[in-house]
């Protein structure tokens, strides 16, 4: 598979995962903010708006374990994020991988907290467990981990993984930028050369 193919397949499968700006702006939730997700700025792929819709992305993603596309359309908007971009990103947890993303959660804040059980850590827990909290301590419980280190986990791994996303993704857009200027470069070169010659 040459190059041009793998770009060409790589924005397909983008394209298909990617919520599109009728999509957003058609949900209940999001219908009040339609005309700002139809701005322009918000769909474009900049040295600016993408480092921020990596970050706010994963963010989301990691914050909160339902709803997390919503969130990130909606925190794109006063961020000049990318709003594709950020939404697709929040599926780095999804059903499938947030059993795996838990356990990980769990060992973070178990080791970051380092909380007694028999303290006043279990007397919380407890205390939220039996309220209106409850289903989100089942979810947790469901794929065997704590609630409170695991929770604590999670807000670590979002800020962590906002920061680092956001330096990559940033990095990595100045590289493609500057190998594309090279590229571009190298073709008016060749242009050059060729007519220099068949003068």
């Amino acid at each position: 598979m040459n190059a041009e193919r793998r770009k060409t397949w790589a924005m397909d499968t983008i394209r298909k995962y990617m919520p599109t700006r009728e999509q957003l702006a058609g949900n209940k939730y999001l219908k009040p903010f339609a005309p700002r997700f139809l701005s322009p700025e918000l769909w474009r792929f900049t040295r600016r708006s993408v480092p921020r819709g990596v970050a706010l992305g994963l963010f989301c993603g990691f914050v909160i374990p339902v709803g997390q596309i919503f969130l990130a359309a909606f925190m794109a908007l006063p961020a000049r994020a990318n709003v594709p971009l950020a939404t697709v990103v929040t599926f780095i947890t999804n059903p499938f991988t947030f059993p795996f993303w838990a356990v990980i959660a769990n060992r973070v804040g178990d080791v970051l907290l380092r909380i007694d059980r028999a303290g006043t850590g279990g007397e919380v827990e407890s205390e939220m467990a039996s309220g209106r909290w409850s289903w989100f301590f089942e979810l947790f419980e469901g794929v065997g981990v704590t609630v409170l280190e695991t929770v604590f986990g999670f807000v670590v791994l979002a800020l962590v993984s906002a920061a680092l996303g956001y330096l990559i993704s940033g990095a990595v857009w100045r590289v493609m930028v500057a190998r594309r200027r090279a590229k571009r470069l190298a073709r008016m070169e060749a242009r050059l050369d060729q007519r220099l010659n068949a003068n």
